[in-house]
């Protein structure tokens, strides 16, 4: 039930049609991975929502007036919400590289010196330093289970990977779907 076309769509629309039928994968992987609502110790579960192009308005919870994000609502309503965010970077690898390490692009070496920073491509040879702390390797010292669902961009050499960042699962594209063949 995939459409290979959404003509006429506005980009908020289309993300937000495949976010709806995304956050229900999401949210039965981290039930899958974790199993329970808080940890065994008390300590709490969390998800990490981090897409591209999107907007603070682009999700019914904060008022856009025709896109549904109902599963995204909900796991507001049952947790805690962060409401202010600066991305390091205003593409892919870079700021997904300074959301993982809590780094500026340049320190994790993923600014690049153009305007399209260091975006690993198709064909990157390289990906995020792996001497690079993730919060999901900081986490898994604090004893939770860790998984990563989506677009990764950060290297899809088997080194550079979320399996080996930290992450105890992954399912999801080493680059973006335009990219590669």
């Amino acid at each position: 039930d995939w459409p290979l076309e959404m003509d006429g769509q506005s980009g908020a629309a289309k993300l937000g049609f495949y976010l709806f039928r995304l956050i229900p994968l999401v949210s039965v992987f981290c039930e899958l991975c974790l199993g329970r609502r808080r940890g065994q110790d008390g300590s709490p579960n969390f998800l990490v929502l981090f897409a591209d192009d999107m907007g603070y308005g682009d999700v019914s919870m904060n008022g856009h007036p025709t896109i549904q994000t109902p599963n995204i609502d909900q796991l507001a309503r049952e947790g805690i919400r962060f409401t202010q965010w600066y991305s390091a970077f205003h593409v892919c690898s870079p700021s997904r590289a300074s959301m993982l390490t809590g780094r500026l692009p340049v320190r994790s070496g993923t600014a690049g010196k153009h305007w399209t920073g260091g975006v690993f491509g198709a064909s990157a040879v390289g990906g995020l330093p792996n001497n690079e702390t993730t919060f999901a390797e900081a986490l898994k010292t604090a004893g939770y289970a860790t998984g990563m669902v989506g677009k990764w961009h950060l290297g899809q050499k088997s080194e550079f990977l979320p399996t080996n960042n930290g992450f105890d699962e992954y399912f999801g594209l080493p680059y973006s779907d335009d990219m590669g063949s």
